[in-house]
């Protein structure tokens, strides 16, 4: 599959993270313009590629996840306001014609990212 995809492991409580919001934004000369906006499934994917790979362009992008709202959602004791709230994930995609995947393991107090497969 070509395109841009994602998906989120919960690593507090050992499982994918359903229900996250993400935003997908493309940069461009300081500039910052919403592409697309999904939630993760039951499985912590999405159901669809964030882009699809004849939508692709290169350049930079973000992705915005909203941690802070799923581990609120959670019952999980967080300070006000959270540690991580909103994880910020900005990529560079070189080729357009390649699968870009990129997961985010996450917790209440860090994150990995990666690019994946």
């Amino acid at each position: 599959m070509n395109g841009l995809t994602t998906h989120v492991l919960d690593l507090a409580h050992g499982k994918p993270a359903a229900n996250i919001k993400i935003e997908l934004y493309r940069l461009n000369n300081g500039t910052r313009n919403l592409l697309k906006e999904a939630m993760t499934n039951a499985d912590g994917r999405i159901d669809q590629p964030l882009l699809l790979v004849d939508q692709m362009v290169s350049g930079e992008y973000e992705l915005l996840f909203y941690v802070g709202d799923y581990f609120h959602q959670k019952g999980l004791p967080l300070q006000d306001p959270p540690f991580l709230n909103k994880v910020s994930v900005r990529i560079g995609l070189a080729d357009s014609s390649l699968h870009y995947h990129v997961p985010l393991l996450v917790s209440p107090w860090g994150y990995q990212v990666y690019r994946g497969s």
